[in-house]
Protein backbone atom coordinates (compact mmCIF):
# COMPACT_ATOMS: atom_id res chain seq x y z
CA UNK A 1 0.00 0.00 0.00
CA UNK A 2 1.67 3.14 -1.13
CA UNK A 3 5.08 4.25 -0.18
CA UNK A 4 7.07 3.06 2.73
CA UNK A 5 9.39 5.19 4.70
CA UNK A 6 12.95 4.28 5.22
CA UNK A 7 13.37 6.65 8.04
CA UNK A 8 17.05 7.07 8.37
CA UNK A 9 18.84 9.06 10.99
CA UNK A 10 19.67 12.38 9.49
CA UNK A 11 23.31 13.15 9.75
CA UNK A 12 22.42 16.59 10.95
CA UNK A 13 23.99 18.21 13.93
CA UNK A 14 22.56 21.62 14.60
CA UNK A 15 24.29 24.11 16.81
CA UNK A 16 22.39 23.76 20.13
CA UNK A 17 22.75 27.45 20.95
CA UNK A 18 20.77 28.27 17.79
CA UNK A 19 18.62 25.13 17.70
CA UNK A 20 17.36 24.82 21.30
CA UNK A 21 15.70 28.26 21.48
CA UNK A 22 13.55 27.35 18.46
CA UNK A 23 11.47 25.03 20.67
CA UNK A 24 10.47 27.85 22.97
CA UNK A 25 6.80 28.73 22.59
CA UNK A 26 5.51 32.30 22.75
CA UNK A 27 1.78 32.09 23.40
CA UNK A 28 1.22 35.75 22.50
CA UNK A 29 2.41 35.13 18.91
CA UNK A 30 -0.08 32.31 18.54
CA UNK A 31 -2.81 34.50 20.06
CA UNK A 32 -1.94 37.35 17.68
CA UNK A 33 -2.22 34.89 14.80
CA UNK A 34 -5.76 33.97 15.90
CA UNK A 35 -6.72 37.61 16.40
CA UNK A 36 -5.41 38.49 12.95
CA UNK A 37 -7.44 35.71 11.29
CA UNK A 38 -10.68 36.68 13.03
CA UNK A 39 -10.18 40.41 12.34
CA UNK A 40 -9.65 39.71 8.63
CA UNK A 41 -12.83 37.60 8.57
CA UNK A 42 -14.84 40.35 10.29
CA UNK A 43 -13.49 43.09 7.99
CA UNK A 44 -14.15 41.04 4.87
CA UNK A 45 -17.76 40.37 5.92
CA UNK A 46 -18.27 44.06 6.71
CA UNK A 47 -16.72 45.21 3.42
CA UNK A 48 -18.66 42.66 1.39
CA UNK A 49 -21.96 43.77 2.91
CA UNK A 50 -21.14 47.39 2.02
CA UNK A 51 -20.57 46.50 -1.64
CA UNK A 52 -22.54 43.33 -2.12
CA UNK A 53 -22.37 41.87 -5.63
CA UNK A 54 -21.44 38.45 -7.04
CA UNK A 55 -17.78 39.38 -7.46
CA UNK A 56 -17.26 40.84 -3.97
CA UNK A 57 -19.11 37.85 -2.53
CA UNK A 58 -16.88 35.37 -4.38
CA UNK A 59 -13.83 37.25 -3.12
CA UNK A 60 -15.21 37.22 0.41
CA UNK A 61 -15.83 33.47 0.24
CA UNK A 62 -12.25 32.87 -0.92
CA UNK A 63 -10.65 35.08 1.74
CA UNK A 64 -12.86 33.82 4.59
CA UNK A 65 -12.14 30.20 3.62
CA UNK A 66 -8.42 31.04 3.56
CA UNK A 67 -8.62 32.45 7.10
CA UNK A 68 -10.65 29.46 8.34
CA UNK A 69 -7.85 27.35 6.99
CA UNK A 70 -5.40 29.64 8.83
CA UNK A 71 -7.29 29.03 12.09
CA UNK A 72 -7.06 25.29 11.46
CA UNK A 73 -3.29 25.67 11.01
CA UNK A 74 -3.05 27.35 14.43
CA UNK A 75 -5.06 24.51 15.90
CA UNK A 76 -2.54 22.14 14.29
CA UNK A 77 0.21 23.84 16.31
CA UNK A 78 -1.93 23.51 19.43
CA UNK A 79 -2.35 19.80 18.63
CA UNK A 80 1.36 19.51 19.31
CA UNK A 81 0.81 21.56 22.51
CA UNK A 82 2.73 24.50 21.02
CA UNK A 83 0.27 27.15 22.23
CA UNK A 84 -0.32 27.28 25.99
CA UNK A 85 1.76 25.53 28.65
CA UNK A 86 -1.40 24.41 30.44
CA UNK A 87 -2.73 21.57 28.30
CA UNK A 88 -6.34 22.00 29.42
CA UNK A 89 -6.39 25.66 28.40
CA UNK A 90 -4.31 24.96 25.29
CA UNK A 91 -7.15 22.73 24.12
CA UNK A 92 -10.06 24.72 25.52
CA UNK A 93 -9.03 28.02 23.91
CA UNK A 94 -8.18 26.25 20.63
CA UNK A 95 -11.57 24.56 20.62
CA UNK A 96 -13.51 27.75 21.33
CA UNK A 97 -11.64 29.96 18.87
CA UNK A 98 -10.69 27.53 16.10
CA UNK A 99 -12.24 24.07 16.31
CA UNK A 100 -15.87 24.42 17.39
CA UNK A 101 -16.41 27.09 14.75
CA UNK A 102 -15.11 24.52 12.21
CA UNK A 103 -17.40 21.79 13.57
CA UNK A 104 -14.85 19.49 15.18
CA UNK A 105 -12.61 19.30 18.24
CA UNK A 106 -8.88 19.30 18.84
CA UNK A 107 -8.84 15.90 20.59
CA UNK A 108 -10.48 14.21 17.62
CA UNK A 109 -7.99 15.83 15.28
CA UNK A 110 -5.04 15.02 17.53
CA UNK A 111 -5.50 11.26 17.66
CA UNK A 112 -5.54 11.16 13.86
CA UNK A 113 -2.70 13.61 13.43
CA UNK A 114 -0.21 12.05 15.83
CA UNK A 115 -0.63 8.71 14.06
CA UNK A 116 0.12 10.55 10.80
CA UNK A 117 3.41 11.74 12.31
CA UNK A 118 4.36 8.33 13.66
CA UNK A 119 3.55 6.37 10.50
CA UNK A 120 4.06 8.93 7.74
CA UNK A 121 2.87 7.70 4.31
CA UNK A 122 2.44 4.06 5.37
CA UNK A 123 -0.67 1.95 5.86
CA UNK A 124 -0.73 3.05 9.50
CA UNK A 125 -0.93 6.72 8.54
CA UNK A 126 -4.68 7.52 8.68
CA UNK A 127 -4.25 10.48 6.31
CA UNK A 128 -2.40 8.41 3.74
CA UNK A 129 -4.89 5.54 3.97
CA UNK A 130 -7.88 7.87 3.66
CA UNK A 131 -6.47 9.54 0.54
CA UNK A 132 -4.81 6.55 -1.11
CA UNK A 133 -6.24 5.82 -4.55
CA UNK A 134 -8.67 8.74 -4.46
CA UNK A 135 -8.70 10.46 -7.86
CA UNK A 136 -8.07 13.88 -6.29
CA UNK A 137 -4.84 12.55 -4.76
CA UNK A 138 -3.64 10.59 -7.78
CA UNK A 139 -0.84 12.28 -9.70
CA UNK A 140 0.40 13.20 -12.25
CA UNK A 141 -2.51 15.39 -13.33
CA UNK A 142 -2.77 17.93 -16.08
CA UNK A 143 -3.12 21.53 -14.96
CA UNK A 144 -6.64 21.47 -16.34
CA UNK A 145 -7.57 18.45 -14.20
CA UNK A 146 -6.11 20.07 -11.10
CA UNK A 147 -7.92 23.34 -11.78
CA UNK A 148 -11.09 21.34 -12.42
CA UNK A 149 -10.77 19.86 -8.93
CA UNK A 150 -10.35 23.33 -7.45
CA UNK A 151 -13.40 24.57 -9.33
CA UNK A 152 -15.45 21.63 -8.03
CA UNK A 153 -14.71 23.02 -4.54
CA UNK A 154 -15.80 26.54 -5.40
CA UNK A 155 -19.18 25.32 -6.62
CA UNK A 156 -19.54 23.50 -3.25
CA UNK A 157 -19.75 20.05 -4.86
CA UNK A 158 -16.39 18.72 -3.68
CA UNK A 159 -16.48 20.65 -0.41
CA UNK A 160 -19.73 19.00 0.67
CA UNK A 161 -18.27 15.58 -0.24
CA UNK A 162 -15.12 16.41 1.75
CA UNK A 163 -17.11 17.64 4.73
CA UNK A 164 -19.02 14.37 4.90
CA UNK A 165 -15.81 12.37 4.43
CA UNK A 166 -14.01 14.53 6.99
CA UNK A 167 -16.75 14.15 9.61
CA UNK A 168 -16.83 10.39 9.08
CA UNK A 169 -13.05 10.14 9.42
CA UNK A 170 -12.80 12.44 12.40
CA UNK A 171 -15.70 10.97 14.34
CA UNK A 172 -13.94 7.61 13.97
CA UNK A 173 -14.93 4.72 16.28
CA UNK A 174 -12.05 5.42 18.64
CA UNK A 175 -13.51 8.88 19.22
CA UNK A 176 -16.34 7.12 21.05
CA UNK A 177 -13.98 5.22 23.32
CA UNK A 178 -11.96 6.60 26.17
CA UNK A 179 -9.09 7.78 23.93
CA UNK A 180 -10.69 11.18 23.53
CA UNK A 181 -10.87 12.76 26.94
CA UNK A 182 -12.91 15.80 26.15
CA UNK A 183 -15.85 17.23 28.02
CA UNK A 184 -19.03 17.57 25.94
CA UNK A 185 -20.43 20.59 27.75
CA UNK A 186 -18.16 23.33 26.32
CA UNK A 187 -19.04 22.19 22.80
CA UNK A 188 -22.77 22.03 23.49
CA UNK A 189 -22.63 25.39 25.24
CA UNK A 190 -20.73 26.89 22.31
CA UNK A 191 -23.35 25.83 19.75
CA UNK A 192 -26.24 26.74 22.07
CA UNK A 193 -24.87 30.29 22.45
CA UNK A 194 -24.07 30.57 18.73
CA UNK A 195 -27.45 29.35 17.49
CA UNK A 196 -29.38 31.36 20.08
CA UNK A 197 -27.46 34.51 19.09
CA UNK A 198 -28.08 33.89 15.38
CA UNK A 199 -31.78 33.36 16.04
CA UNK A 200 -32.25 36.38 18.31
CA UNK A 201 -30.34 38.72 16.03
CA UNK A 202 -31.93 37.30 12.87
CA UNK A 203 -28.50 36.72 11.31
CA UNK A 204 -28.85 33.11 10.14
CA UNK A 205 -28.67 34.20 6.51
CA UNK A 206 -25.34 35.98 7.10
CA UNK A 207 -24.02 32.93 8.94
CA UNK A 208 -24.92 30.71 5.98
CA UNK A 209 -23.47 33.19 3.47
CA UNK A 210 -20.26 34.07 5.27
CA UNK A 211 -19.47 30.96 7.26
CA UNK A 212 -21.23 27.90 5.93
CA UNK A 213 -20.61 28.58 2.24
CA UNK A 214 -16.88 29.39 2.67
CA UNK A 215 -16.55 26.35 4.94
CA UNK A 216 -18.00 24.03 2.31
CA UNK A 217 -16.07 25.58 -0.56
CA UNK A 218 -12.83 27.50 -0.18
CA UNK A 219 -11.91 26.17 3.29
CA UNK A 220 -11.83 22.60 2.02
CA UNK A 221 -10.24 23.72 -1.23
CA UNK A 222 -7.29 25.29 0.62
CA UNK A 223 -7.02 22.20 2.82
CA UNK A 224 -6.83 20.13 -0.35
CA UNK A 225 -4.15 22.29 -2.02
CA UNK A 226 -2.06 22.18 1.13
CA UNK A 227 -2.35 18.44 1.71
CA UNK A 228 -1.37 17.82 -1.91
CA UNK A 229 1.60 20.15 -1.46
CA UNK A 230 2.67 18.37 1.71
CA UNK A 231 2.76 14.77 0.58
CA UNK A 232 1.79 14.24 -3.07
CA UNK A 233 2.96 14.61 -6.66
CA UNK A 234 6.51 13.74 -7.71
CA UNK A 235 7.69 12.68 -4.27
CA UNK A 236 10.27 9.91 -3.95
CA UNK A 237 9.18 8.69 -0.49
CA UNK A 238 12.43 6.77 0.01
CA UNK A 239 13.44 8.91 2.92
CA UNK A 240 12.02 11.45 5.36
CA UNK A 241 13.56 14.25 3.30
CA UNK A 242 11.78 13.18 0.11
CA UNK A 243 8.37 12.27 1.59
CA UNK A 244 7.32 15.74 2.55
CA UNK A 245 7.59 18.98 0.65
CA UNK A 246 8.55 22.40 1.85
CA UNK A 247 7.29 25.18 -0.41
CA UNK A 248 8.98 28.57 -0.57
CA UNK A 249 6.16 31.10 -0.72
CA UNK A 250 5.57 34.72 -1.61
CA UNK A 251 3.37 37.03 0.50
CA UNK A 252 0.29 36.41 -1.65
CA UNK A 253 0.62 32.62 -1.28
CA UNK A 254 1.22 32.95 2.45
CA UNK A 255 -1.94 34.96 2.87
CA UNK A 256 -4.12 32.75 0.73
CA UNK A 257 -2.74 29.21 0.60
CA UNK A 258 -0.09 28.64 3.26
CA UNK A 259 -0.79 30.75 6.36
CA UNK A 260 1.24 30.71 9.56
CA UNK A 261 4.39 29.21 8.01
CA UNK A 262 2.64 25.92 7.24
CA UNK A 263 4.56 25.66 3.97
CA UNK A 264 7.63 24.59 5.99
CA UNK A 265 6.14 21.13 6.26
CA UNK A 266 9.34 19.11 6.02
CA UNK A 267 10.83 21.04 8.93
CA UNK A 268 7.65 20.39 10.91
CA UNK A 269 7.88 16.62 10.33
CA UNK A 270 11.52 16.57 11.40
CA UNK A 271 10.91 18.63 14.55
CA UNK A 272 7.18 18.80 15.44
CA UNK A 273 8.16 20.51 18.69
CA UNK A 274 9.14 23.75 16.95
CA UNK A 275 6.23 26.25 16.95
CA UNK A 276 5.16 27.60 13.56
CA UNK A 277 6.71 31.07 13.93
CA UNK A 278 10.18 29.52 14.35
CA UNK A 279 9.99 27.26 11.29
CA UNK A 280 11.63 29.81 8.94
CA UNK A 281 14.62 30.02 11.32
CA UNK A 282 14.73 26.23 11.54
CA UNK A 283 14.69 26.05 7.75
CA UNK A 284 17.69 28.39 7.53
CA UNK A 285 19.62 26.33 10.07
CA UNK A 286 18.87 23.11 8.20
CA UNK A 287 19.81 24.63 4.85
CA UNK A 288 23.32 25.09 6.21
CA UNK A 289 23.57 21.29 6.37
CA UNK A 290 24.90 19.68 3.22
CA UNK A 291 22.78 16.52 3.38
CA UNK A 292 19.63 18.51 3.93
CA UNK A 293 20.35 20.92 1.09
CA UNK A 294 21.08 18.03 -1.27
CA UNK A 295 18.09 15.83 -0.47
CA UNK A 296 15.29 17.94 0.97
CA UNK A 297 12.28 18.30 -1.33
CA UNK A 298 11.94 22.05 -1.60
CA UNK A 299 9.62 23.58 -4.17
CA UNK A 300 9.68 27.19 -5.27
CA UNK A 301 6.15 28.55 -4.96
CA UNK A 302 2.69 27.02 -5.14
CA UNK A 303 1.56 28.73 -8.31
CA UNK A 304 4.84 28.19 -10.13
CA UNK A 305 6.67 25.18 -8.69
CA UNK A 306 3.97 23.01 -7.21
CA UNK A 307 1.65 23.18 -10.21
CA UNK A 308 4.45 22.00 -12.46
CA UNK A 309 5.42 19.15 -10.16
CA UNK A 310 1.90 17.77 -10.14
CA UNK A 311 1.90 17.39 -13.93
CA UNK A 312 3.54 14.95 -16.30
CA UNK A 313 7.29 15.16 -16.32
CA UNK A 314 9.26 15.11 -19.51
CA UNK A 315 12.65 15.47 -17.89
CA UNK A 316 13.62 12.71 -15.51
CA UNK A 317 15.84 13.95 -12.76
CA UNK A 318 18.90 11.78 -12.35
Amino acid sequence: MGAHHHQHDLQITLDPTQFKPLFKTQAYRHALGMAFDWIVIALVIYACLQFLNPLTYLLAVIIIGARMHALAILMHDATHFRFLKNRYWNDMVSNLLTMYPLFTTIAIYRQNHLRHHQHLNTEHDPDWVAKFGKPAFTFPKTKREFMGTLLSYLVLYQGIKDAVWFLQRFQAPDAKTHTVEEARWPKLLFYAVLFTTLTLTGTWLYYLMFWFVPYLSSFFMFQYIRSVAEHYGEMAYDDMLTSTRTVKTNAFERFLIAPHQVAYHLEHHLYPGVPYYNLPKLHHLLMEQEEYRAKAHITEGYLSGLLNELGEKTVVKA
